[in-house]
């Protein structure tokens, strides 16, 4: 079969994987398309996936927990009696899957969309009267906390209950819109309790009936879809089945790119609604699209077929108006002032260029030295584009445009970056070493293999310092575990990044069986092939890399990362690979943290944050809150003004003069936009210039300059 998506192996391991996975004939009844995705699947993951599972009774409980839990988690719908009638398959699942049935699948949503209808008489039967603001009621929000009602009464309740929780949210911002009134104002009219609580009943009954319209819009393909991902889910939280549009928004993820018209879209009731236009793409030069816009319907090229798309999900509508670049698409529009318009847009390339790297300068808190800092979103690749953009030779040039800055250091900051492509890591890790394994993958049934950075040249030799939080994943712990365990820069952050050690490849479905062309398009299977180790040995997965230095955040206190994923891959170890450099290595990391902790300790911002890690973790805890407005009002209150003191804890500058590297500010100032390349700079700007961690950070980087002198 032909291989697609990005090279995560070596060849001589790809090569191995070529030749050792071809797929059996896969037999179905006829043309029965969901037979055939199942049996694909489970072929896929049994032959290829790290840690393949029995298809058996435990297989079975498991898929029906998981799968319960995705249809109706907030266990608002299903009663007791219907969980009744699914229980009976709780250990059937596994044959099923083995013979492509759905007899289970098919109940689930003859129960769930019955329960639908009733439920959609119930919340408008509720929201057409006005609700007992004092009544002593109270809301378990936690649902996990909470069991399946037992009956269409208990469902009833929690509909009410759910109902009043969210209208009293709004009566609050309601009446706090009131206290922004003007003197004088004609159309400042102060209003009732009463006449709030309509208002919000009202604005709730909309939303809900446009929830309830997009639910029933749901084709059985997206909801086969999530069955479908509750049976690769059991393998581990990574391999995932795609619908084919699904894996066009996935390479435009990972690339940053695509081939289209160059905007955003969202459902508004029945219509598609223009929510942004991207600068710089086809429709933003074309200046006739606007944010705002309806469109209504849409022609490929001179044809007179028109596709309408009232009632449509975006996601459909989203099929129609990406295409490749030259090609033209007509929209019927429908402007904000009433009127209709066709326009003409020829498709082109789409750049995300939020998605890529990007760097400043900025000042050592003595303000002597000139410290370079990196913001890496994501280790992002184009993998479909022959000149598509990379992350590795990017973040090379950004050291490029700091060293001819004359910085003394550098800050790479991979915060709530999920990760990437394991060829940039390799890469880029190696910029900051001689040469050497960056990284151990193995596959099922194999030696570890290493990945090496190849290229005896150094981008930098200086001091070094990468920050991670709870949510770097993936590529950004290979990178942050490799430099640490060479002692090659300081890892500062959260009390441990998010744990995930294994890596993906994606698979067409089309190309496994021929018997699939009548059926095309099947979709891609993205399965996790491999787990990777650190050079040291020891694996990422469940347990993240532990920084140098932590720096606490606000979710301190709460189980977060890949170990409270369901059902994750194991944490296990290799044997370590040979490793040394001598570019630069970290002195004195121990007088550092001590160092380091004692500033925390008195850092009036950082005890602000470990208050609020305190506060969420009482409010995870505490989940059952009062529905008596007063009570609601109070505990509002106190919550706004808690909030309030946060923000206002970071709002000032706290690192000064953190400007654009002199190569970047002819770039910016010339950029013919509209303004908006200098208004997401200035944006950027500021965002550094207030953050804390990154002020504690640049006095860790400048402890290592200095020495601990």
């Amino acid at each position: 079969m032909k291989f697609r998506g990005p090279i995560f192996l070596s060849l001589a391991l790809a090569a191995a994987l070529w030749f050792a996975f071809v797929p059996r004939k896969i037999s179905v009844n006829g043309d029965d398309k969901e037979a055939m995705l199942m049996k694909l699947i489970l072929t896929f993951v049994e032959q290829l996936h790290f840690s393949p599972k029995s298809l058996d009774d435990k297989f079975s409980e498991n898929l029906y927990d998981l799968y319960i839990k995705n249809l109706d988690g907030y266990k608002r719908f299903l009663t007791q009696d219907d969980m009744k009638k699914l229980e009976v398959y709780r250990n059937q699942l596994d044959d099923e899957a083995k013979t492509g049935e759905y007899e289970f699948f098919d109940l689930s949503l003859q129960l769930y969309d019955a329960a639908v209808k009733k439920n959609q008489t119930y919340y408008r039967e509720i929201l057409s009267k006005p609700l007992d603001l004092n009544a002593p009621d109270s809301f378990e929000t936690d649902p996990e906390k909470r069991s399946f009602p037992k009956n269409d009464a208990e469902v009833k309740e929690l509909w009410h209950k759910l109902l009043k929780y969210e209208i009293l949210g709004k009566i609050l911002d309601k009446e706090e819109g009131q206290k922004q009134f003007k003197p004088g104002d004609a159309n400042a009219t102060a209003k009732s309790t009463a006449q709030i609580e309509e208002e919000a009943r009202k604005d709730l009954l909309k939303s809900y009936d446009d929830y309830f319209d997009r639910l029933g819009k749901l084709k059985r393909s997206d909801r086969l879809s999530t069955y479908l991902n509750c049976v690769t889910h059991l393998f581990d939280p990574h391999t995932d089945f795609f619908e084919p549009v699904d894996k066009q928004d996935f390479d435009i993820n990972m690339s940053g790119r695509l081939e289209g018209i160059g905007a955003r879209l969202q459902n508004v009731g029945d219509f598609t609604k223009v929510s942004e236009v991207v600068v710089g793409g086809p429709a933003w030069k074309g200046k006739e699209l606007q944010e705002g816009d309806m469109i209504l319907r849409a022609a490929q090229g001179d044809s007179e077929e028109w596709k309408d798309f009232t009632g449509m999900l975006t996601n459909e509508v989203v099929t129609y108006v990406r295409g490749k670049k030259g090609t033209k698409v007509r929209l019927q529009v429908k402007k904000a002032d009433g009127t209709t318009k066709e326009i003409s847009i020829i498709r082109d390339e789409v750049i995300f260029d939020e998605t890529y790297a990007k760097s400043l300068i900025l000042d050592s808190s003595n303000g002597k030295d000139k410290i370079g800092f990196i913001y890496l979103p994501k280790f992002y690749a184009d993998f479909q584009n022959t000149n598509g953009r990379y992350c590795a030779p990017d973040v090379a040039a950004e050291i490029e445009k700091l060293k001819a800055d004359q910085v003394k250091g550098i800050i790479i900051d991979l915060r709530n970056n999920g990760g990437g492509s394991l060829n940039d890591v390799v890469k880029m890790s190696g910029f900051f070493i001689e040469n050497g394994p960056i990284v151990q993958v193995k596959s099922r049934n194999t030696s570890p293999e290493i990945l090496n950075d190849r290229d005896p040249g150094v981008k930098f030799n200086g001091p070094l310092v990468i920050m991670v939080n709870n949510y770097s994943a993936s590529a950004s712990e290979i990178m942050a575990a490799a430099l640490q365990d060479y002692g090659r820069a300081i890892i500062v952050g959260s009390k441990s990044t998010y744990g995930k050690g294994t890596v993906q490849r994606f698979f067409s479905l089309d190309q496994a069986v021929s018997e699939s062309k009548n059926m095309a398009p099947l979709g891609d299977i993205k399965v996790t092939l491999q787990k990777y180790y650190r050079i040291n040995g020891g694996s990422t997965q469940l347990r993240g890399v532990v920084p140098d230095i932590i720096l606490p955040d606000s979710y301190h206190y709460l189980p977060l990362g890949e170990r409270e994923e369901d059902y994750p891959l194991e944490w296990t170890e290799i044997k370590p690979a040979f490793y040394s450099q001598n570019v630069y290595k970290v002195k004195n990391l121990d007088a550092l943290k001590k160092r380091s902790a004692a500033r925390i300790a008195t850092d009036p911002g950082f005890q602000k944050i470990m208050e609020q890690a305190r506060y969420l973790e009482n409010e995870r805890k505490n989940s059952s809150l009062s529905l008596r407005l007063e009570d609601f009002r109070k505990m509002d209150q106190d919550d706004e003004k808690r909030n309030a003191d946060y923000r206002n804890s970071f709002k000032d500058v706290v690192n000064s003069n953190v400007r654009n590297a002199a190569a970047d500010v002819k770039a910016i100032e010339s950029a013919q936009d509209d303004g908006k390349t200098k208004a997401k700079n200035k944006e950027f700007i500021e965002g550094v210039s207030k953050d804390i961690y990154i002020r504690e950070t640049l006095k860790i980087m400048q402890d290592m300059i200095e020495g601990l002198k």
